[in-house]
């Protein structure tokens, strides 16, 4: 638990317990509230949000209503780090438990809404959200790095990219390119249809993005080409008819580079509702395996670096607050409280703690595991770990030395790991086919 980190106390006036809770409900909600009165540190919040979630998944409405009261307290939009993700936690469970509540819900402002409202940025205002934290940034770097690396003499590229910031990473690199040597190669970018509707959104197609990064691509005299996959408007069609060599477009004098920017997550990994025509039900797996039938020269797999997958609400719920902290803390930096830029970023982040909270089932996408768990994963169908050279990791500090000092990086196995004030955030890792490799790609120095 990290509230070593998290100083801040929120001071509040309660009435006492016994007014508040009917006593019939036992002495366990007055215990957790034992010691937290006048003041609610990290771990008293946390308290009763895990007594909020064994409410409500005992199905008892009414306490869970009244821990929300307290909670209720406790929260606000514009207050401390603890107070803002408090208020996130508490939207979503108001909307989960007015699933099951004939009565709609509303404390202070908060809405029973099942459905948080999310706006359409334009590329400026994207390239802004990507710069606010290296949350992107640290895994575009090291990405682009070891993709740099592994690409080096090839005179054509292809890019099959699979990322949720709408190719905000390819500018860097294709600067970087215009500046080789040896000269840039034919560099062509694949984007698919389907995209997981979660922010960032962006109010302009894909194809205008690749027009864009076509442009760019002129003005840095980098020949460029820019695909989209067709008729993958939904993840089972990409799955089932677009990732294999023909719809792709694969050509066999091309170096080819699979990038995963917080995309995994949203592969369902539960092998019971996947469907028969997965190998083990897992789309998440399947996905992997029709990867690895590419044969890449090399795949990076960027990602949060939390285990947020659990069946149990209070699991969840544990390790979202002490997860999702990180992003409300480190925004407390450098932006005032009222900032609309940080509300819109917080409300991205509002936007998954929602999900994780307040659904359940296939409507639950955010589906994060641990770096160390997807990296089991990868292996499994069959690559084998490329370690970031010490060229990657000096890119990677200079990146976050333009950041506030709380951010840091370290090496956990083979995986570099962007961390704030110790904890880790975000996990970079790069991977090659295990087994015969006709384009010979070494990562060691």
């Amino acid at each position: 638990m990290k509230t070593e980190v998290r100083g801040s106390t929120t001071s509040i006036s309660l009435q006492n317990p016994t007014t508040i809770f009917n006593t019939s409900q036992g002495p366990s909600l007055t215990g957790a509230l034992k010691g937290c009165l006048g003041s609610l540190d990290g771990a008293c919040i946390e308290k009763l949000l895990l007594h909020c979630a064994s409410a409500l998944e005992s199905n008892d409405v009414t306490l869970a209503q009244q821990v929300m009261w307290v909670l209720n307290n406790v929260a606000s939009s514009v207050g401390d780090p603890n107070q803002r993700l408090t208020s996130w936690i508490l939207r979503a469970l108001i909307s989960r438990a007015s699933k099951v509540c004939p009565t709609p819900m509303n404390f202070n402002g908060s809405t029973s809404s099942s459905t948080i409202p999310t706006r359409l940025m334009s590329v400026t205002e994207l390239a802004g959200y990507v710069d606010l934290i290296p949350w992107h940034r640290f895994g575009y770097c090291a990405s682009n790095s070891a993709i740099f690396k592994a690409i080096q003499g090839c005179p054509k590229v292809h890019i099959l990219d699979f990322s949720i910031t709408h190719c905000m990473q390819w500018p860097t690199l294709i600067d970087a390119l215009a500046k080789r040597p040896e000269g840039p190669p034919l560099l062509r970018v694949t984007v698919p249809n389907w995209r997981p509707q979660v922010p960032p959104l962006l109010n302009v197609s894909s194809e205008e993005v690749g027009l864009r990064l076509g442009n760019f691509s002129r003005f840095r005299d980098v020949p460029f080409e820019f695909n989209v996959i067709e008729n993958s408007s939904s993840l089972e069609l990409l799955l089932s008819t677009q990732l294999n060599p023909s719809p792709l477009d694969l050509r066999d004098d091309e170096v080819l580079v699979v990038n995963c920017q917080n995309w995994l997550r949203y592969l369902s990994d539960d092998p019971r509702g996947g469907s028969p025509s997965h190998q083990d039900g897992s789309m998440r797996n399947t996905f992997l395996n029709m990867i690895r039938s590419l044969n890449p020269r090399i795949i990076v797999v960027v990602d949060e670096d939390s285990d947020l997958s659990a069946p149990s609400l209070s699991s969840r719920i544990t390790t979202c607050f002490n997860y999702m902290w990180i992003p409300f803390d480190s925004l407390e930096t450098f932006l005032p409280k009222d900032s609309a830029q940080r509300m819109d970023y917080e409300s991205d982040v509002g936007h998954k703690i929602e999900n994780i909270i307040g659904f359940e089932g296939h409507q639950r996408i955010e589906r994060l595991e641990t770096g160390v768990a997807m990296s089991q994963r990868i292996r499994n169908v069959g690559f084998l770990s490329a370690p970031f050279c010490e060229e990657t990791v000096k890119e990677v500090k200079g990146l976050l030395d333009e950041h506030a000092s709380g951010w840091g990086m370290k090496r956990e196995e083979d995986m570099l790991v962007l961390t704030w004030k110790g904890h880790n955030s975000v996990f970079a890792t790069a991977w090659v086919a295990n087994g015969p490799n006709p384009n010979g790609l070494l990562m060691e120095d």
